[in-house]
């Protein structure tokens, strides 16, 4: 990636043809966000593409219910 914003990023134009849908973004090993993506236009030597919607990566299953925050962390055995 050579250029990134809240909004989008750009690749080199002779690598990146013009995407469009579901995209992993990555830094490195970093799995940082899941993106819906659209090839916007070419830059001169970039190709750039919108984000759609970029949904942060996080590595724990969603909760379907509000957590205590007074909660024990874990159970101890007896």
């Amino acid at each position: 990636m050579l250029d990134y914003s809240g909004t989008g990023f750009a690749l080199d134009i002779e690598d990146a043809p013009h995407l469009r849908g579901l995209v992993d973004l990555y830094a490195g090993p970093n799995h940082l966000y899941e993106c819906l993506i659209v090839a916007s236009e070419a830059d001169g030597p970039l190709m750039r593409y919108d984000f759609k919607r970029a949904t942060a990566a996080t590595d724990k299953a969603p909760l379907d219910y509000a957590r205590d925050p007074d909660a024990p962390v874990a159970l101890l055995p007896r």
